[in-house]
């Protein structure tokens, strides 16, 4: 039976402002493919609950919303114009999924009570592609998921419902356009969804992303051709592997039309590849690459690989060095419609890692983003953690390969380089309960990563606004405290688990901590170093040389133990206890100050949410209650155990002589 499923940001509450109703007596529309009546539908809904008119279709002269198509305007098939004058509103685009984008945005004026007259908005999107991926497996399950089951698969099988619509248009009202529907560790039923069994339901799936603008992709096997076509190899320089694919593609883009291409995890976590077979990453791709080059696919190939057979005694092997040892000597080898999907980060999620050298580094070969907005590393969304001011700031790192346009987002852009097959992914952080995200206040990832993969100059307190506004109304206390909440989680949750760009700390497998020595002296290359003398990782020139992998200027910085920003000090230097930061406390000082704060401030939040009840739908206010009742005391064991063992560890004790045990 269909779990129940919330609205979320859609949830359309009247208006207590009737100054917009005059605006939306009637629609017209030149556009006449599906997305255009998407578009026209969705703002004929919004009207209705949010205004309570009825809007009729009408003609071009009548109607009082126009939705355009307007060839040769300069805002590209996705990007759109909102202009408003003597009481007629025009949404103008060159495609219609602009018109779409325009209609979400001009619902979102609505939800936030913004005036119309003299509007004027132009928006062309910040990102070619704006991915979400979903770690959904065919059981159900899904790996790192904190939100219920899977509403994609059940069984062994695929669903194709209402909810499959209702998600399509939460993803594509925030301006995603590219779906990956299953886990990128494609085994056992998952490697057929490529085959005709799941053909019915497939079509019907892509038919509804596609009226929403989203192409729908599928993570792959890369030994499809062994497990489903007999073959004795998955060798990608192998002809009959190469035709074994040619001919899968003519079969799934013959039966998906608009169908976006595939996502391949190789080489990595056990995963196969074209290593196996002593072939580069790029022939890998490539091959893949040829054979969805004519029907418009992309290859989007993911850059996480390591040697997870690491010994934890070898102080020079480095996990952080793998993705870019493994692609920077295959800097523009790679086929144009392959798209590397780089992870924020050398490592995995952390809740402060460095920027990828591979951004800067890459010149020649398309690149994404990928983020994670599954809190697998920062709360596993039984703690609030507002995600966009960390991708912000990766955003806006700049990578020094050149005088300008060297942030991170102008790379994933396009503007650095020049390229068109690039973007941002996020890992996503739905499920199947009845608020999709598990922890209410985890939609503001969701609902911010869209936003910001769509418009990067929006600021985090923007989004976080916009999304407050759709979710809860225009109240301003509601406004003010849960904008408060959001912008304080991120810095509290760094503060009370791991500190200055360590990471981990977690149990190993769940990844819930705290565990300090969880994952020490394992394979994964996960590791503190601490002693009891200091902490840290020494990834200097003198150490791993990590840090050598980034431009000059950013090399110097991170090489160097005075110039190395002090939140990511211990990723690349071994500290003594007793070193000194920049606001004057010793390390270990500063340990036990920032997990005492990080649970003081989990509490205050908490508070703050309590002074809310009456104010928010009584359901909502008890579920995060639970979870932020959950979340202080979490942070309370993360302060005892994290400044116990550092005090064992040193002996060194709390100069303010808090109780550690």
């Amino acid at each position: 039976m269909e779990k129940k499923y919330e609205k979320a940001w859609l949830s359309y509450r009247r208006s207590r402002n009737a100054q917009n109703t005059g605006h939306f007596g009637s629609v017209f529309t030149n556009g006449t493919g599906v997305v255009a009546e998407t578009a026209v539908s969705e703002l004929q809904g919004a009207a209705k609950e949010l205004l309570g008119c009825h809007m009729e279709r009408g003609s071009w002269e009548e109607a009082s919303v126009r939705l355009i198509l307007e060839p040769n305007c300069g805002l590209g098939e996705e990007g759109y114009e909102i202009r408003e004058s003597a009481g007629r509103l025009t949404v103008a685009s060159e495609g219609e999924r602009g018109l779409l984008y325009g209609v979400f945005a001009c619902i979102r004026l609505l939800q936030g009570e913004k005036p119309l007259e003299g509007l004027s908005v132009r928006k062309i999107p910040s990102a070619p592609l704006r991915m979400l991926n979903h770690w959904d497996n065919m059981d159900g399950s899904i790996e790192r998921g904190y939100s219920g089951d899977s509403f994609f698969f059940r069984e062994d099988k695929v669903l194709v419902d209402d909810r499959t619509r209702a998600y399509a248009r939460l993803a594509s009202s925030v301006g995603i356009n590219a779906v990956v529907i299953n886990n990128v560790n494609v085994k056992g039923s998952a490697t057929r969804l490529i085959e005709d069994d799941y053909s019915r339901e497939l079509e019907a799936m892509s038919e509804i992303f596609a009226g929403y603008g989203i192409a729908l992709y599928l993570s792959i096997n890369f030994a499809a051709p062994m497990e489903l076509g007999g073959h004795e190899s998955a060798d990608p320089c192998d002809p009959q592997v190469q035709q074994w694919w040619k001919e899968k593609a003519a079969d799934l883009y013959g039966r998906l039309p608009g169908f976006g291409g595939f996502l391949v995890k190789a080489d990595s976590e056990g995963r196969p590849g074209p290593f196996t077979y002593g072939r580069t990453h790029a022939e890998g791709a490539n091959m893949l690459a040829d054979a969805v080059a004519s029907y418009g696919g992309r290859i989007i190939w993911r850059c996480f690989v390591y040697n997870c057979q690491q010994d934890w005694r070898d102080k020079k092997t480095d996990r952080a060095k793998s993705g870019y040892d493994n692609f920077m000597p295959l800097d523009g080898k790679f086929r144009d419609n392959v798209i590397l999907q780089i992870k924020n980060g050398p490592m995995d999620f952390q809740v402060r890692e460095p920027v990828s050298p591979l951004f800067g580094g890459l010149e020649h070969t398309n690149s994404m983003l990928e983020v994670q907005i599954a809190q697998e590393y920062t709360g596993q969304q039984r703690h609030v953690c507002y995600l966009l001011p960390m991708f912000k700031q990766v955003l806006e790192f700049k990578t020094c390969c050149r005088e300008d346009h060297d942030r991170v987002r102008d790379i994933v852009t396009g503007r650095t380089f020049g390229q068109t097959n690039c973007g941002i992914v996020a890992v996503a952080n739905t499920g199947d309960d009845e608020n999709w995200t598990g922890h209410d206040l985890a939609a503001a990832n969701l609902f911010g990563f869209g936003r910001l993969s769509f418009d990067m100059d929006l600021s985090v307190e923007e989004i976080a606004e916009e999304w407050i506004a759709c979710t809860f109304g225009n109240d301003p206390e509601i406004m003010e405290k849960i904008s408060k909440i959001l912008m304080m989680s991120w810095p509290t949750y760094e503060k009370y688990t791991s500190p200055l760009g360590i990471g981990w700390m977690v149990n190993p497998g769940y990844h819930y901590g705290p565990n300090v020595d969880g994952y020490e002296y394992d394979r994964w290359g996960t590791y503190h170093r601490a002693d009891h003398k200091g902490i840290g990782v020494d990834r200097s020139p003198t150490g791993t040389g990590y840090s050598e992998q980034y431009r000059r200027q950013n090399a110097d910085m991170y090489g160097k133990r005075e110039n190395c920003p002090e939140e990511l000090l211990l990723f690349f230097h071994h500290i003594p206890y007793d070193y000194r930061l920049s606001i004057g406390k010793t390390l270990i000082q500063h340990i036990y100050d920032t997990h005492f704060e990080g649970a003081s401030e989990a509490k205050e939040m908490l508070d703050i949410w309590n002074s809310l009840e009456s104010k928010v739908p009584e359901t909502v206010f008890e579920r995060v209650q639970k979870r932020m009742e959950h979340q202080a005391s979490h942070a309370e064991e993360w302060r005892d155990q994290i400044n116990t063992y550092f005090y064992r560890k040193s002996m060194i004790p709390d100069e303010q002589g808090r109780k550690i045990y």
